[in-house]
């Protein structure tokens, strides 16, 4: 498709926005942001129902998003399961549902979070055991698409609203890394094409900038006011441009997305799960808690 990864653009630009994850074209999160997520990720513990520190308790990691990520994140729950590196008191729900889009997350009476309900019940666990997420987010595009920026800023602003929802829905939510999607420019459908899924990249790097910024809508320091949101920052970001890739090796095969080009194959599943698994074995504010001490 001709577009560079956010992660090698740097400081670059993609019509006449700058690269790279984090402001100033950076890949890494600024050092006081570092710090505040550090901070976070020591108070993650295992907790009892009632959301109290337990030996006993549970540490809850979610997945929110769309069909794509409930594919990924199931084959990332069977890594974890067998993988005795983990911490034992990690439990992994996938809050993730097929044709439920980023609005339907974004609004706290949908659907969506019925059925998350009905997950985390299933599972025996609470939402005062959630503490942190992984969420992968689009949705549907058809006619009359607006031009960049125009779709990336109303991803941006569902993104906010699911932050807003999902720390008044999980008291003890304490952090959220975002991703975004993988290649589409394999898609026959005109659901989630390319460049959409490049441009909403630039929804989840907005959303981090503005809680670096210290936007009140996004703080999470109760320092510094209300608190409206968890400490968010990139997960694993895994678009490439197709075959030809990008710097660090990272390509998307015609054979790693299905039928449709769109949602992924079963090798595709396992490498979006991979990206993730590695991601939250090393990052500096995952490794604390999501491995066994």
């Amino acid at each position: 498709m001709g577009m560079i990864a956010l992660t090698d653009l740097g400081k670059g630009t993609y019509k006449g926005e700058q690269g790279g994850l984090y402001p100033g074209g950076e890949n890494v999160p600024p050092p006081a942001h570092l710090k505040a997520g550090l901070k976070m990720a020591e108070q993650i513990v295992p907790l009892d129902r009632d959301g109290k520190a337990s030996p006993d308790g549970k540490i809850v990691l979610m997945s929110v998003g769309v069909s794509n990520t409930t594919m990924e994140f199931q084959f990332f729950q069977k890594l974890a399961a067998a993988d005795k590196a983990l911490n034992p008191h990690l439990v992994n729900v996938d809050g993730a549902q097929p044709g439920q889009a980023a609005d339907q997350a974004a609004n706290p009476q949908s659907n969506y979070w019925r059925v998350v309900d009905q997950r985390m019940s299933s599972a025996g666990v609470s939402n005062a055991q959630v503490q942190a997420l992984w969420i992968k987010e689009t949705y549907p595009l058809y006619d009359g698409q607006l031009p960049f920026p125009g779709e990336a800023k109303k991803l941006q602003g569902w993104l906010v609203d699911i932050l807003h929802t999902t720390k008044a829905r999980f008291p003890n939510l304490k952090i959220a890394y975002l991703s975004s999607r993988v290649y589409a420019g394999f898609a026959l459908s005109a659901a989630n094409p390319e460049p959409f899924a490049y441009e909403f990249g630039f929804s989840n790097k907005w959303v981090i900038a503005d809680q670096i910024a210290g936007k009140p809508e996004l703080n999470c320091d109760p320092a510094k006011g209300a608190v409206r949101a968890p400490w968010i920052a990139w997960g694993p970001y895994m678009w490439a441009d197709g075959v030809n890739g990008r710097k660090d090796g990272l390509v998307w095969l015609r054979e790693e997305l299905g039928q449709d080009g769109m949602h992924p194959s079963n090798s595709g599943r396992e490498k979006v799960a991979k990206l993730l698994m590695e991601f939250l074995k090393t990052d500096q504010t995952a490794k604390s808690w999501f491995l066994g001490r």
